[in-house]
């Protein structure tokens, strides 16, 4: 007789732990409240679905800020690749873009989920729309899940519900509520890959403003580089958002310890000298311009009002008046244009929840409960979390692989 298992979140995780437990010749229910499967899955990469990162187990570790080594095993038996091919065979033509971060062909997260949705009705995995509330124990283990519709008996139960972050998709916390029930202690929940709130009106004056091909910096307290890296981001009324920003966020992790400030790199592409010498001849060829005007033809038009604020330099000055120090001053503002941080912004706006059930309590070949039988762990519930890049997918996808087949294949 097949060994029932019931899966409680069809998100990535959970999607995956069922394909693998059914694989095994499991009999796989899975419980998921939501219209569709996996939303927040299609939610991702700007509705492209940043599925993986093209990369082998170290180089995902490299990646993996929160408790990497945890996830030697998983990575090591089911790397980036691995996910790769796994979605190749199921019908969906994958591209490899900068930083090894891996899309579909089509750009569509929706072909993503889907196949993974033909993959359950194909191996029979029953979803039932119900939303779990709560485990069934027995003496010797967990015996399935209450919901809110029915009872959910099995041999083996695999929690995938997420974290907090995204509560409109349904990660509204449960699998830490159950994981407390039954012995577990869990880390608490805190925002990482989310917007960033700066202490300087001027980012609700740029508000709206993008910046692409610029390096962003943040230093700690001690003036120490804990993130540097090239590429997007955007003012809004709080502070500042976009792919660098979210990355950034990953590093800013205990404010009642650190204090970190923002230094944006608008000319990248140029060093100190190089910059210097074309600041020099701006000012020859527009000597007798106001300094507001010529710099139009090296910033966005609205931050030209704040870098005439930063530089010191009134807006109605004679380009062929400005001193040294003071193009010096203008140059050190487009290398290192400062942001003081406030704050993250809160849990629910985050990409991922830092924080979960704490590994130390989990097995990590199988993702198995060391305090009680057949209860196991998968993905964002856990307390593992990634930089921007499609590791924080590949997480889900080798924590859900492992736990589905040992649940499938573990007696209990």
């Amino acid at each position: 007789m097949s060994k029932h298992v019931l899966v409680i979140g069809g998100g990535a995780a959970g999607m995956m732990a069922a394909i693998c437990a059914a694989r095994k010749g499991a009999a796989v229910t899975l419980l998921e409240p939501n219209e569709r499967l996996g939303k927040k899955v299609n939610i991702t990469g700007k509705g492209r679905c940043n599925v993986t990162n093209d990369s082998a187990c170290d180089e995902l570790l490299a990646h993996v800020p929160q408790n990497g080594r945890f996830l030697y095993s998983a990575f090591s038996r089911w790397d980036g690749r691995d996910t790769m091919s796994f979605f190749e065979q199921l019908g969906v033509p994958l591209k490899v873009e900068r930083g090894k971060r891996v899309f579909p062909v089509s750009d569509r997260s929706f072909d993503i989920t889907a196949a993974l949705e033909r993959e359950l009705r194909s191996l029979k995995v029953q979803w039932i729309r119900d939303r779990a509330v709560d485990l069934m124990t027995k003496e010797d283990g967990v015996s399935g899940a209450v919901g809110e519709k029915g009872t959910y008996r099995a041999e083996a139960v695999i929690v995938a519900t997420g974290g907090v972050s995204y509560p409109a998709t349904g990660s509204t916390g449960d699998g830490y509520r159950f994981a407390e029930s039954v012995g577990h202690s869990v880390i608490a929940p805190r925002a990482s890959l989310v917007p960033v709130e700066c202490d300087d009106p001027c980012c609700a004056e740029m508000q709206g403003l993008s910046l692409k091909n610029v390096t962003l910096t943040v230093k700690n307290q001690k003036n120490k580089i804990i993130y540097s890296e090239l590429g997007e981001m955007l003012f809004t009324h709080f502070g500042v958002s976009g792919p660098l920003v979210l990355s950034a966020s990953a590093h800013m992790r205990d404010f009642e310890k650190n204090s970190y400030r923002m230094l944006i790199d608008l000319k990248p592409a140029l060093d100190e000298q190089k910059l210097d010498a074309r600041l020099l001849r701006d000012f020859e060829e527009r000597a007798n311009q106001n300094f507001a005007t010529m710099l139009g033809g090296l910033v966005n038009r609205s931050m030209i009002p704040v870098m005439v604020r930063k530089t010191g330099i009134a807006g109605e000055t004679k380009v062929n008046s400005i001193t040294r120090e003071q193009r010096r001053k203008l140059l050190q503002t487009l290398k290192a244009f400062e942001l003081p941080v406030k704050g993250l912004r809160p849990v629910a706006e985050a990409i991922i929840t830092s924080g979960g059930v704490k590994v130390g309590e989990i097995d990590p070949h199988t993702m198995s409960s060391k305090k009680i039988n057949g209860l196991y762990f998968a993905g964002e519930v856990i307390d593992v979390d990634a930089y921007t890049g499609g590791f924080n997918l590949q997480i889900a996808w080798a924590t859900g692989k492992a736990a589905g087949e040992a649940s499938a294949e573990e007696n209990h």
